[in-house]
């Protein structure tokens, strides 16, 4: 699908930054066609040296100029955005937003029952679009809408539509996942450290191991459970690694921590 819509960034930070990239290189937008703002000069600098794209210290600017608008700022942040543009929104505006735990109903409170609005979860992998994210609509969206953000959400990685009520799990899982596989692989690298490899190399090994696994799964669409078992030979190395993993509570840990980050999703939402 050819994007002819103005895109319009309010917050220009890390994830706008990501998701700008995509829409440039992948979804086709040229780069007179978007606009950023932000309240800091730092944050205007960075993302302004990153894509190419124009930014402004003004929302105004954003909501007048862009037809396609996405809130990119820091939930506890986005009512006061949201009262200083309320009286901007157009009919034509598609508002998409990016705020960890603001549900529709909040956005139309702010924004005007009236407003088509797209809620997203994206992950920080978007910047090399290879993004996990969830959305979910209002009820006014139209199918031109739709189409539009399936488009740009496609060009920074894989993108599901999902029900609203499952949007802070996405958030407990895609959206704070990266930082777990991180950790994963840091924790990885040390380890083989400690085992006398070179900490370029362990890091590298662990990185593409996470990284042959992800594909692993996505590309045969084999369950996780059938490719570990093929890994785990009788009385080999494997199993006797994955007995230590279970006996330190490895797979309680995951689910620990997406259940503690769903819950401060929602906490956020309640806000």
């Amino acid at each position: 699908m050819q994007i002819t819509k103005r895109i319009g960034f309010i917050g220009a930070g890390q994830m706008a930054t990501a998701l700008a990239k995509g829409f440039l290189t992948k979804a086709g937008v040229p780069v007179e066609n978007m606009l950023a703002s932000d309240a800091f000069e730092a944050s205007r600098e960075r993302f302004h040296s990153a894509t190419g794209i124009e930014v402004t210290e003004s929302n105004m600017d954003v909501m007048d100029s862009c037809d396609v608008i996405l809130l990119a700022v820091k939930p506890q942040v986005l009512p006061d955005v949201m009262e200083e543009i309320a009286e901007c929104v157009r009919k034509d505006h598609l508002i998409i937003s990016i705020c960890a735990g603001i549900t529709l109903e909040k956005l139309e409170a702010g924004l005007g029952e009236e407003t088509h609005l797209v809620r997203v979860m994206p992950n920080t992998p978007c910047l090399v679009g290879q993004g996990a994210i969830a959305f979910c609509q209002s009820e006014t969206v139209t199918n031109e809408d739709f189409e539009i953000t399936c488009a740009l959400l496609k060009s920074v990685g894989r993108c599901f539509h999902v029900g609203e009520h499952v949007m802070d799990a996405v958030t407990g899982l895609s959206g704070s996942g990266p930082a777990y596989i991180y950790l994963v692989i840091e924790a990885l690298s040390d380890a083989g450290v400690m085992m006398g490899l070179p900490r370029d190399v362990a890091t590298t090994l662990a990185a593409q191991t996470v990284r042959g696994a992800a594909d692993m799964v996505l590309e045969t669409r084999e369950h996780p459970g059938v490719l570990k078992d093929r890994v785990t030979s009788p009385a080999g190395t494997t199993i006797a690694g994955m007995r230590e993993l279970e006996a330190h509570g490895v797979r309680a840990a995951m689910y620990e921590a997406v259940k503690a980050a769903a819950e401060r999703s929602a906490e956020l939402g309640r806000k």
